[in-house]
């Protein structure tokens, strides 16, 4: 199952769900926070690593937002 990422519409919070492709396209899922049922999906990218000669790893990408310039309202910091 998927792991997605959601922003709560009544407290502003974030919060992350394991969670099948229906339930999630379903609608709104309870906010753990406030409890409140107005939360909308992210736009979330992955992690993407990267080895290196000496055979350790770094992430090279990753986060919760995809955009790359600011004004999108996403909250993340650019």
């Amino acid at each position: 199952m998927p792991l997605y990422e959601f922003a709560c519409g009544t407290c502003d919070s974030r919060f992350e769900r394991l969670m099948s492709f229906d339930a999630a396209r379903d609608g709104a899922v309870e906010c753990p926070t406030c409890g409140g049922h107005e939360s909308r999906r992210l736009i979330s990218t992955f992690a993407a690593l990267s080895r290196s000669a000496d055979g350790s790893t770094q992430t090279v990408a990753g986060g919760g937002c995809a955009c790359s310039a600011g004004g999108c309202g996403c909250g993340c910091a650019h």
